[in-house]
């Protein structure tokens, strides 16, 4: 998992919910960083923004940490490009 890509995860995460991004690691579930259903939306639709991807729903439905989200980018991205 490239390091700056799950930096610039985290920045998007950090922002969307006015969280520090020092105050998000990869090992945290959401739970944990105590997000909602409406909060994981918003930060789906900031995550597709930033990285110019589209997440399928069967696939948003089933993150459930900040790690699992970097991994799911990185696909993305990587099918994206190799389209």
């Amino acid at each position: 998992m490239p390091a700056e890509l799950a930096a610039r995860a985290i920045q998007v995460i950090a922002k969307t919910q006015h969280l520090p991004p020092e105050s998000i690691t990869l090992d945290q579930t959401f739970a944990e960083l105590k997000f909602d259903s409406l909060d994981g939306m918003n930060i789906m639709f900031a995550i597709e923004n930033e990285f110019d991807i589209s997440i399928p729903d069967e696939q948003a439905v089933q993150i459930k940490s900040v790690r699992e989200m970097v991994e799911g980018i990185e696909k993305l991205v990587a099918a994206k490009e190799a389209a």
